[in-house]
């Protein structure tokens, strides 16, 4: 097989177990605990235990520090199938439910964190644009599968043969993983820092670089427009009358299909253009999509002009994620990969989260579609930076449009 095509197919295939504990965590256990008489309210506390996929910076530098990340990888995997296998064995004792989903979201954001910074050391530089795409890709499709079809597959299988299905898929990856020597990248050399400087090193690494304010603000902010957005579509899809059934699959799965092709495309195109290029022409594509919906947020207007909006605002959202995800990569030095790309991915997720909380008083207040129009106005304004990052000597220096 063709070495970078073996690249590609190792990054699709860890990407889809980086992305299935989402899907099954949010999507699928809430069906599941509901339908075994879990108390609502119990149901939203267990959904607290997703806290440690916000925590990956507590240990990112103990896995650029210790051992090799293809073991990182597999052993996580080993602790996610033991966490699916140990939900089954007790379903009525709260505290015991909530361990349980413990130990699987700290193995998945452990797997995730290792496997970000895999990515960096095991893609050359130039191929991170395709591998982006496929990246996204893969999880999304885990998303589907963990979520949408399993759930489906609830009313056909019993819930037990389901879980020890996706038990018994996650160990025997995680041994695949263990067990493959071409995973198992050479250590670089590493400097016996204090556990202080573990964690203080990949953090100056960051703060030593030119214009680390705008750095730091882009990324906070190029995906913003889009998450304000987003936390008020499913409710702008119910207000205009939509059934259950269509948002499931225009929305759900055909928006999810037309991410998927967007997220391949701009990988594709960012490993064409260059960094620079795609941040600016994609990022202002993903912005214009959200003029689709304020258009189709215009009460005369057919049913079809939200399906359309929904189909643009899904595939130009993945153009755009694609190469901002291009542009973290390039950002971390190899040496603090997990603990840089840890950083700046919880950086900008915490804005995503701001971003949807307030969402809401927008849209009350403005109404849909006057919102929705602000939203565009707010997601061109990162496009701005753009040129003040990537003049020639920062990118000499930081590696910025590598």
């Amino acid at each position: 097989m063709n070495l970078s095509l073996k690249r590609y197919f190792w990054i699709t295939f860890l990407y889809f177990f980086s992305g299935m504990p989402l899907g099954f965590f949010y999507t699928f256990l809430p069906v599941f605990f509901r339908s075994q008489g879990v108390d609502l309210v119990q149901i939203g506390l267990l959904s607290s235990a997703g806290i440690f996929w916000s925590l990956k910076p507590l240990w990112a530098p103990l896995v650029d520090a210790y051992g090799v990340k293809s073991r990182w990888m597999g052993f996580s995997l080993l602790g996610i199938s033991l966490s699916i296998a140990l939900i089954t064995m007790n379903t009525t004792h709260i505290n015991y439910l909530f361990l349980s989903l413990l130990i699987l979201t700290f193995f998945s954001a452990l797997f995730d964190t290792a496997l970000d910074g895999f990515l960096i050391d095991y893609i050359p530089r130039e191929e991170y644009g395709k591998a982006n795409g496929l990246r996204l890709s893969a999880y999304r499709l885990a998303l589907i599968f963990s979520g949408g079809i399993l759930t489906a597959l609830s009313g056909y299988l019993n819930f037990t043969l389901i879980f020890y299905l996706l038990s018994f898929l996650t160990g025997l990856s995680g041994l695949i993983i263990l067990l493959n020597p071409s995973l198992s990248l050479a250590k670089r050399e590493r400097r016996n820092y204090s556990i202080r400087a573990l964690y203080w090193e990949p953090l100056k690494e960051i703060v030593s670089r030119e214009r680390v304010f705008l750095l730091l603000l882009f990324i906070a902010t190029y995906k913003i427009g889009d998450a304000l957005l987003g936390g008020m579509i499913y409710p702008f899809w119910v207000d205009r009358g939509f059934t259950r059934v269509e948002i499931g699959l225009i929305s759900g799965t055909l928006g999810s299909v037309f991410s998927i092709l967007g997220s391949l495309l701009g990988g594709y195109i960012t490993s064409k253009w260059g960094i620079k290029k795609s941040l600016l022409i994609l990022g202002a594509l993903q912005a214009f999509s959200n003029l689709g919906y304020a258009i189709a947020a215009i009460p005369f207007l057919d049913k079809r002009a939200v399906y359309i909006a929904s189909i643009l605002e899904s595939f130009t959202g993945g153009l755009g994620t694609a190469a901002f995800l291009t542009f973290l990569t390039n950002l971390c030095h190899q040496r603090f990969s997990s603990s840089h790309y840890a950083l700046f991915s919880t950086l900008f997720s915490i804005t995503l989260v701001i971003s949807r909380t307030i969402s809401g008083f927008g849209a009350k207040y403005l109404g849909y579609s006057l919102f929705f129009s602000l939203t565009f106005v707010i997601a061109l304004l990162p496009l701005v930076l753009i040129p003040f990052l990537f003049k020639e000597k920062i990118e000499k220096n930081t590696g910025y449009g590598r």
